[in-house]
Parts: C-alpha cells; sequence; structure tokens
C-alpha cells in the first residue's frame, strides 16, 4: 500500500456523496491512500470505508440493490419515526450484517481518520476518532451524518451531536494543523455553488426546534456566509496551487437522490473523472510547495 504523506479532506452532500465513493474507489484501485483523511457528514461514511480499504462498499450503502434496504424513508414513515433516514439501518445492519465494514482493517491502520461532528451545545465542531469500540465509531458516524431537522440528535459520550458541516463543512484548517505540505479535497458540488441564507420561515423553525441548544442555531443560521466565505477561500488557493480540488463536473444529484440510476451515473462520474485527473493528483503531490508570493 502507498502511503502519501497528504491530508485528503471529504466533503458531504448526504446522497452526493456517491460522487466522493465513486473517486475513492478509483484511488483504492490504484492502491493510493493518504496518511490522513477527514470526512464530513456522508464524507465520514466515505472515509472510514477508505480506511478500511474496502472499495465499493460505500456505494453498495448508497445504492442498496435491495429496494426493502433502501434508507429514505417516505412522509408517512418520516413523521412516524422522527427521522427521514433509518439510520438504524445504515450504522447498525448494514456494518454489522448486509454490507459488513472491516472493522479489523479499519484499527490497525496506519491513517489517521478524523470525523467531524457539531456539538449541539457549543454550536462548534468536533474532530473525533476511534480506535477500537466498534459501536463507538458507528456513533461518531452517525452523529456526523444526522441532518439538522430530518435526523435526531446523537448523543456520543452522554454529549449532543448533529451533522458535522453545519460548523465545518469542508475543514481546510483543520487539515493544514496536520502540517502536512499537500491538501486534497473532494467536494461534491460544481464550482461556483453557493448556499443560500435561510428563510425567514426556516430561521424560525430552526430556532423552535433547537430552542435548547441556541449556540446550535447560531452556527446553522451563519452556515451560508461562513460555506460561501470558505469556498471564496478554497477557490484562490486552488488557484495558487496550494491544494488540490475534485469536485463534479455534472449537475450533482439531489441531496436525497432515490433513483438508482441518476446514483449510479453520478458514482461512475466520480470513478471516471478521478481517473481523468490522476496525472495532476501525482503532479500536485510530487511536486514542491509553490513559493509564497
Amino acid at each position: 500500500m502507498d502511503i502519501k504523506k497528504a491530508t485528503l479532506v471529504l466533503e458531504g452532500g448526504a446522497t452526493r456523496g456517491v460522487f466522493t465513493s465513486g473517486a475513492l474507489d478509483c484511488l483504492m484501485g490504484k492502491d493510493l491512500y493518504f496518511s490522513h483523511v477527514i470526512g464530513v457528514s456522508a464524507g465520514s461514511c466515505n472515509a472510514v470505508d477508505y480506511v478500511s480499504k474496502q472499495p465499493g462498499r460505500t456505494r453498495d450503502c448508497f445504492i442498496p440493490a435491495d429496494k426493502n434496504d433502501s434508507y429514505i424513508y417516505g412522509l408517512r414513515k418520516f413523521v412516524k419515526e422522527k427521522s427521514l433516514m433509518n439510520m438504524d439501518l445504515i450504522f447498525d445492519k448494514f456494518p454489522n450484517e448486509l454490507y459488513p465494514f472491516d472493522f479489523d482493517t479499519y484499527f490497525s491502520s496506519e491513517i489517521h481518520c478524523e470525523i467531524v461532528t457539531t456539538n449541539c451545545i457549543t454550536g462548534k465542531a468536533e474532530y473525533m476518532t476511534e480506535e477500537s469500540d466498534r459501536e463507538r465509531l458507528m456513533k461518531i458516524c452517525r452523529a456526523s451524518c444526522s441532518m439538522p431537522l430530518l435526523t435526531p440528535i446523537v448523543n456520543v459520550d452522554d454529549t449532543p451531536y448533529l451533522d458535522g458541516g453545519l460548523a465545518d463543512s469542508v475543514p481546510i484548517d483543520r487539515a493544514r494543523k496536520f502540517g502536512n505540505e499537500k491538501i486534497v479535497v473532494i467536494l461534491t458540488k460544481n464550482r461556483g455553488y453557493r448556499k443560500k441564507v435561510p428563510s425567514s420561515a426556516m430561521q424560525k423553525l430552526y430556532r423552535r426546534a433547537y430552542k435548547s441548544y441556541p449556540n446550535l442555531v447560531r452556527t446553522i443560521l451563519r452556515r451560508s456566509f461562513e460555506y460561501n466565505k470558505l469556498m471564496n477561500r478554497l477557490d484562490q488557493m486552488e488557484k495558487r496551487g496550494e491544494i488540490f480540488i475534485l469536485r463534479p463536473q455534472v449537475k450533482p444529484v439531489s441531496r436525497l437522490e432515490k433513483n438508482r440510476e441518476s446514483l449510479l451515473a453520478f458514482y461512475e462520474h466520480g470513478y471516471s473523472y478521478m481517473e481523468r485527473q490522476m496525472d495532476n493528483l501525482m503532479k500536485y503531490l510530487e511536486e514542491g510547495t509553490p513559493e509564497k508570493a
């Protein structure tokens, strides 16, 4: 296994994460691994499967062959379960029964993997790791993927957490703290994408739903501003050759896409585009860091 001293940052985006799955399956097919990985939301599922060296696993979880294994609920089930997704299926039955996760390979890996969550009490990002406890690892991933309003809060070590993307959608500053000169970022949206400010109605909904967590509400309402500022910064870093970014070149699927053909096509796009960009990626990894002006 060729482990490059570099940091890999994986954005979330719910089912858009199949693009990342394709890209990572391409890397794994070439036995190319990075010394540090940070996964956010759906990116955390991709991250752990990359560290456990299981090409195709995230794809199969995102796009189950059996319709009975669909993890996205309909409206009636959403009202009953108070969740739009079957989180028990994704983070219990999938890894332990249907699509077995290789915990042993993950825990013995030399790769340092962090999963980003948002602490509901502080409203700040936390970069969590787990090196031996199977249940806690899946619980951290579950917390990182728990979207506000759509899925329940997850308690880890008696602390409430939600989607890591709320507080740090693309943890570039965290990545730089590892001291690696090279940072590879995989995004799930097109170049130029910017988040819209939540409507006044949505803002009221967030405030009502999370009235016990004022810092979380503040983080959620500032998310579009922080995200857009970060995207502008990443664009400039990319232009200066400081980071390598892989992003979709076609229209992404919806955030909760159910159509199997659409998901497979987006996965294949991630795989083929990573393959086409491989020479550029290797050139970036092997060249020296550009001199600062």
